[in-house]
């Protein structure tokens, strides 16, 4: 296991059960479930969460899974096919320090998914790409950088790139500029479609940056059907925020209006792992917001928040301020802090111009339905 490139571990594997041992000499802790005070760590029945989360889930998954040999449900031999650059600072090698699958005779549909020792986490279609003088381009060789993640529309949502750009431009406004993840959409070589090109946060001037998602930080397992990120509230993952951020109250208060923005664009899968703490010069701050949908404007998703607040997953049509400022001082924000926070969105929600349309737009138009979401939403949550 390598941590900024350099060795700090091993990771192993002994019958359902996996073991990290820190090297002798390592004193840097990789993460905040596996403190380098204790050399060794053991999980009974699996991959230790915060390693099982740096894998793909559907789409990749599938492709880098067929290309390796490798069962869909072994994480530790998806790792050590794909694990050498993951999200954050943490690489995974085998005992011969290479990688080398790929599906034989690959298009470049799959050449982009398979390339070896590189490795994604999350649901959505995409790639790992870089930016050279003709344009994007996916990250394929192992010397190729790999500074965007290209996100594309699934066949079921062809309007996703669409909506996760309106959605982080929408928050731009709401949240602010350095709040949110810098996306813009283009075209990638090999790709049929439009893309959402995302910049990687984790990565800076070419150094790795420690970066944790919640599931991570809580040691919640994936879960066989991937819903172990589902199975906590708000309140649980403020405590993330608040034993692990180096600037806890000011993160407490950033997190607090996250949580109200995904509620407000009608995000109902506003997750565990859509919330990670960064590296910083500091010590670890709560990221930048990512991976923002209105998803409630689909009819095959849910109508509950994807946590539970106040001990329950609530509909949409439910929330309401009261809800909120209950949540808000759960957590450890003062009544004040709890209102203006809530009332500054508003103001800004009020003044955004992410959701101004043209004069003249169909009915039907993907961007009408949005704003109805968030006009219903926000009616009720800042009344």
């Amino acid at each position: 296991m390598t941590y900024k490139g350099q060795r700090a571990g091993v990771l192993s594997e002994a019958g359902a059960d996996t073991r990290f041992t820190y090297d002798e000499g390592w004193s840097t802790t990789i993460a905040c479930a596996l403190p380098a005070v204790t050399r060794e760590h053991f999980w009974r029945g699996g991959l230790i969460p915060f390693f099982e989360h740096l894998g793909p889930e559907g789409w990749l998954r599938g492709r880098q899974a067929r290309a390796g040999g490798t069962p869909d449900q072994d994480d530790f031999g998806l790792l050590l096919n794909y694990g050498a650059d993951c999200i954050g600072a943490v690489g995974i090698l085998p005992p011969d320090g290479t990688h080398t699958h790929r599906l034989p005779e690959a298009d470049a549909i799959e050449e982009a998914a398979t390339a070896p020792g590189r490795t994604l986490s999350g649901v959505q279609k995409k790639w790992l790409v870089y930016e050279d003088e003709e344009g994007f381009v996916p990250s394929i060789r192992p010397a190729d950088p790999a500074t965007h993640i290209a996100k594309f529309n699934r066949d079921e949502l062809p309007t996703l790139v669409q909506n996760e750009d309106l959605s982080l431009r929408l928050a731009r406004e709401i949240l602010g500029v350095d709040e949110v993840t810098v996306a813009n959409r283009g075209l990638v070589r090999g790709a049929d479609q439009i893309a959402l090109l995302v910049e990687r946060f984790d990565r800076k001037d070419g150094e790795r940056l420690r970066l944790e998602d919640f599931c991570q930080i809580l040691e919640r397992p994936r879960g066989r059907e991937f819903d172990g990120k589902y199975h906590s509230s708000y309140e649980e993952a403020a405590g993330v925020v608040t034993r692990h951020s180096v600037r806890a109250r000011i993160d407490l208060d950033r997190y607090f209006r996250l949580v109200v923005f995904n509620l407000v664009i009608g995000n109902a899968d506003a997750h565990l792992k859509n919330f990670s703490l960064l590296e910083r010069g500091d010590g670890l701050r709560l990221s930048p917001a990512y991976d923002l949908l209105n998803t409630i404007v689909y009819p095959q998703y849910d109508n509950l928040t994807a946590l539970e607040i106040g001990g329950a997953k609530r509909p949409f049509d439910a929330l309401d301020r009261n809800l909120l400022k209950t949540l808000g001082t759960d957590i450890g924000l003062p009544d004040k802090a709890v209102d203006d926070a809530l009332d500054t969105l508003a103001k800004r929600l009020k003044a955004a111009k992410a959701l101004t349309l043209p004069d003249r737009v169909d009915a039907q138009d993907f961007r009408v339905a949005y704003k109805n979401v968030v006009a219903d939403q926000a009616a009720r949550i800042f009344a």
